[in-house]
């Protein structure tokens, strides 16, 4: 059993203030008064709105996304190279409309459910398909080791990323292969894109939540192949997910990606929101650590390597200067929610409206015959 974290001045609640006050996200009573949110009036003209969108009020009022059961193909199979497909708010709506979307989302929600309450370390089921998956991500945090990045002047997109990246191109149907049975293998033409998609653009040498999005693609078209089943989720999340983010971190560090489309202050994070999303279902029912216990520096350097969600405070307080509440406003301000519940619950809706309904980021997304446009 976990020893109680240790207390902090921030988890006391303050006897000069007012102890309730809400999060204008989630459209909960927090514990205490937020702190106050960016002034949108004096925001720079190029600026875009991340978690303070004008649908905020929609994210609110909007359900719950439900969990969803994967449908399994069956043969004959009718693998096609996908295709971008979205390119207005016309098009956003007819996928919103979509049993694919619904099923896209459901998978995701089904992902956070099965990791809720344990640790990184708990052990799960494990099968030879989740090994090698994981395998295959070590391989590539290897080739980061093996190629260093450049002296250059600009600070930002080491050309290096580009190299690392056309390895992954060059190597990729190999990596599929390891773990495709002989009937699926020809799902290679369809699921090669999502997964080389997954790790930011090699152009740009940008990373984002679209890049992230399409990581989910991909472990859902094995999920549509059956190649990923229900009782490996907890392993998925644990296993791959983690080995995953490790690996964009490290790209992120030490080929210094861009942040894809940041949000700056109004958004969540600059590069993640699938770990905020499963870190803080691992966290429900916790009986010490709260959403406020992210202000307190031993429970962030205590528990970072077991919970997602505290392994991205973390960092975010380690590369980023200056107040939590003023780079970032929406972390703070979701800390004052009273539980676990009602901020995943708060993430899952928001991941939605700001990632899966917003063209500039679905627009790159990919359909085919695993994912379909309807």
């Amino acid at each position: 059993m976990e020893p109680p974290p240790p207390r902090s001045p921030q988890d006391q609640p303050s006897a000069t203030i007012p102890t309730t006050g809400t999060c204008r996200e989630f459209g909960g009573e927090t514990t205490f008064v937020p702190t106050s949110w960016p002034d949108l009036a004096n925001r720079p003209a190029n600026r875009p709105i991340g978690g303070l969108s004008n649908n905020s009020q929609a994210i609110i009022l909007a359900p719950v996304p439900k969990s969803e059961q994967v449908p399994t193909i069956t043969p004959p199979f009718y693998f096609v190279t996908p295709t971008k497909k979205i390119t207005s708010p016309d098009d956003i709506r007819k996928f919103h409309d979509s049993q694919t979307s619904k099923n896209f989302l459901g998978f995701i929600v089904a992902l956070s459910e099965s990791i809720r309450g344990h640790k990184i370390s708990d052990p799960c089921h494990e099968s030879p398909t989740i090994t090698k998956l994981v395998s295959i991500i070590q391989n590539l945090l290897l080739w980061v080791d093996q190629i260093p990045p450049v002296q250059q002047s600009s600070r930002y997109g080491n050309l290096s990323y580009r190299t690392w990246h056309e390895r992954l191109t060059e190597n990729v149907e190999s990596l599929m292969l390891q773990f495709l049975p002989d009937d699926l293998k020809p799902s290679t033409v369809e699921i090669i894109p999502y997964f080389t998609d997954s790790f930011g653009n090699p152009s740009r040498i940008d990373f984002g939540t679209g890049h992230e999005t399409n990581f989910a693609a991909w472990l859902y078209c094995l999920a549509r192949m059956g190649i990923i089943k229900e009782e490996d989720y907890p392993a998925v999340v644990a296993r791959v997910f983690v080995k995953y983010f490790d690996l964009m971190r490290k790209l992120q560090n030490v080929y210094c990606l861009e942040p894809a489309g940041s949000h700056g202050v109004w958004g969540l994070d600059d590069h993640h929101f699938l770990p905020f999303i499963f870190g803080s279902s691992q966290l429900i029912d916790h009986k010490h650590m709260k959403p406020k216990s992210i202000h307190n520096d031993d429970i962030l350097e205590n528990f970072w390597s077991e919970y997602m969600y505290i392994s991205c405070i973390k960092f975010i307080k380690k590369v980023k200067k200056g107040p939590f509440a003023e780079h970032s406003p929406l972390l703070d301000d979701i800390s004052g929610v009273p539980n676990w519940n009602k901020v995943n619950s708060g993430l899952l809706k928001m991941y939605k409206a700001e990632v899966l309904q917003k063209v500039p980021i679905m627009q790159h997304f990919l359909f085919g015959w695993l994912i379909k446009w309807e």
